[in-house]
């Protein structure tokens, strides 16, 4: 007998969280069964009710009604540092994330994906592989043989990661962006659309540029108590 679906509610009803729809959806569509009943969107923020309502989907209320809804999760905000806040509110309250894996991605074998992770359609990871907590591998992103990817990191559509990188908590790779095997980026690092990074990478550099250059140093991050802005 198959397993009864699990309610989901996806935080952020932006853009990021409306893409996130499309892969839970999808899921459900390649399966046997739906693994997930999609209760609606939660948002603190001040979603655009238009694209939320054409995806017949509700918007049930703000981030504190995942403490009181019996659903796991997923994190559809772009900014890392909003992604952490909610990733521990939720774990305090005893929520499950949702870790998915779009059915037109391309998983190789030795790939290990933290609790939350989402990789999205035409992506591509090969082995030995390891992501951290809330990751989003984003559409057409390639990421190569043993790379490390730390909690709450973006790798954003069409970004290619070579083999043997690692890549800091809360770094975002940009659209495009391409970086050289065996190089590390530090924590909270911006690397801009169309970079080639063949250097290192420090932690909170904002790189741009072919090759990539540092072109000011990361401000500082709110510490995820901030409220919250959609993605």
């Amino acid at each position: 007998m198959p397993d009864l679906p699990r309610s989901l509610v996806i935080v952020g009803a932006g853009g990021h969280g409306r893409e996130l729809l499309d892969v839970v959806e999808a899921v459900n569509a390649a399966g046997p069964s739906a693994r997930y009943t999609f209760l609606g969107f939660l948002d603190d923020g001040s979603a655009d009710p238009d694209p939320v309502a054409r995806r017949g989907a509700p918007l049930l209320g703000g981030l504190d009604l995942l403490g009181r809804l019996d659903a796991d999760y997923l994190i559809g905000l772009g900014e890392a540092t909003a992604r952490q806040h909610v990733d521990r509110y939720a774990s305090v309250h005893g929520r499950r994330p949702a870790t998915l894996v779009h059915p037109r991605a391309n998983l190789g074998g030795d790939v290990r994906l933290g609790p939350g992770t989402v990789v999205c359609a035409l992506a591509s990871i090969t082995t030995n592989v390891r992501t951290g907590r809330h990751v989003v591998v984003d559409v057409a992103a390639s990421v190569a043989h043993d790379c490390r990817l730390g909690d709450y990191v973006t790798v954003a559509p069409g970004a290619r990661i070579c083999g043997g990188v690692a890549v800091g908590d809360q770094a975002w790779i940009g659209t495009q962006a391409s970086i050289a095997g065996h190089r590390q980026v530090g924590d909270r690092a911006i690397v801009g659309a169309g970079a080639v990074v063949t250097d290192d990478i420090r932690a909170a550099d904002v790189v741009a540029g072919v090759p990539a250059r540092p072109i000011n140093a990361a401000p500082p991050q709110p510490t995820g108590e901030d409220s919250l802005a959609p993605g």
